[in-house]
């Protein structure tokens, strides 16, 4: 467990003293929620008697629970119970910020909506994470899956005729930041206006928010924008190169001062002088022909060569890598980049493993993790006792089922 004490001689973080409710499951709302946390809220997640499922799903989504909700506290509450539903009241009632990310009037039956909560806290920030803004699709069930394929970034992404996927819980992600920038202006704002509002952040306008280049690219050129595998590349040279030993790399050159570098570099005087490819766009004529050449060349080395070269000429370069290689790469290790945690659940649950921070720094400081994914309902007891609950009472509700 990490300590979450402050040190005298350590920073205060930005959102130090505010407290964020959230009823949340999945990856969208968590991720508003592990943003603002790791920001230094102090962010309780509200989770059923039984748990959040993520907290056990397999495959794909075995690291969702881990990843989002660090730096939190659980209370596990039956909001089906008349004590368990008190309990969440009175606990978003103590809030700065309440965050959601279920279906359409569930919030709103169990009386925990902006409008019910506002009554009793005029400065409340109530964020809701939906699959769409109010409009003719606000009913829809959403997915991130489901808004990659009708808001066109699958379409973007996969070959033309086989749409794909991106290959990470984009939108989910997006879109819990877009609740957490909201929450935080809502925030500002309320410091002038003394009132709270309700944010609203969905996943189809997130989507379309990401597509949005192409959809600019079509109103500035008429024409449609093609999959990005298929599409006609601004630069000759950036490609995958399949080379020796059955290595794969990612080169580019982007410039006329990056080719000359690139045929300095490679020993390709030949193509240097060849005037047909002096410029960008003569080159980005030329590749049907210049390609087949480049790929024959570069594949007599591996990437590893190709590697040490391209960053000794500082040309842009990538080797291909997969998830599971990041926990070695040497600029993470060095930077902080990645952070310890405690697994609370599955068969690992004990164990340690290494996390991904958000990718910024403030006064020269990541935000680190101050405390580990928590156990289910391992803050209850504390939390309602913060609320004005004895010993005797919060035993009492546990011995009903309508807290854990």
């Amino acid at each position: 467990m990490h300590d979450t004490s402050a040190t005298p001689s350590s920073p205060r973080l930005p959102l130090e003293g505010l407290r964020v409710v959230e009823f949340t499951h999945m990856v969208m709302g968590p991720t508003c929620g592990m943003v603002l946390a790791d920001l230094g809220a102090e962010v309780i997640k509200v989770e059923p008697v039984d748990g959040d499922r993520t907290r056990h799903l397999l495959g794909a989504g075995a690291g969702f629970f881990p990843m989002f909700n660090r730096n939190k506290k659980s209370i596990a509450l039956d909001l089906r119970s008349p004590e368990g539903l008190a309990v969440a009241r009175k606990l978003a009632a103590s809030a700065d910020v309440v965050a959601q990310n279920f279906k359409p009037g569930v919030m709103t039956k169990y009386g925990l909506d902006y409008a019910a909560l506002s009554q009793v806290n005029p400065r409340l920030i109530y964020v809701n994470h939906t699959g769409f803004l109010p409009g003719p699709y606000e009913h829809r069930t959403a997915l991130d899956e489901v808004v990659q394929m009708m808001g066109g970034l699958a379409y973007m992404t996969g070959r033309p005729g086989d749409p794909l996927r991106a290959g990470s819980s984009v939108n989910d992600i997006m879109g819990g930041m877009f609740g957490a920038i909201g929450a935080m202006a809502a925030l500002m704002q309320r410091g002038i206006t003394g009132r709270g509002q309700e944010v609203d952040s969905a996943l189809f306008e997130n989507n379309v928010f990401l597509v949005g280049q192409h959809m600019m690219q079509y109103a500035v050129t008429g024409k449609p924008a093609a999959p990005m595998p298929d599409r006609i590349s601004s630069w000759a040279v950036y490609d995958v190169f399949s080379v020796k030993d059955g290595g794969q790399i990612f080169l580019a050159a982007v410039s006329d001062a990056q080719w000359q570098t690139f045929c300095d570099a490679m020993g390709y005087a030949d193509l240097k002088a060849d005037t047909g490819l002096a410029t960008n766009n003569d080159r980005v004529r030329a590749r049907p022909t210049l390609m087949p050449v480049l790929r024959e060349r570069l594949a007599q080395h591996t990437a590893d060569e190709l590697a040490a070269i391209f960053e000794r000429h500082g040309l842009p370069f990538a080797p291909i890598r997969r998830p599971e290689e990041l926990f070695d790469d040497p600029h993470l290790q060095a930077t902080g980049g990645l952070a310890d945690i405690t697994l609370p659940d599955g068969e690992r649950a004990g164990q340690t493993a290494q996390i991904t921070l958000m990718p910024l720094r403030m006064d020269g400081q990541r935000l680190d993790v101050r405390c580990d994914p928590p156990r289910l309902g391992q803050h209850t007891a504390e939390l309602l006792q913060g609320l004005g609950y004895t010993a005797d009472e919060v035993a009492a509700l546990q011995a009903t089922g309508a807290i854990a």
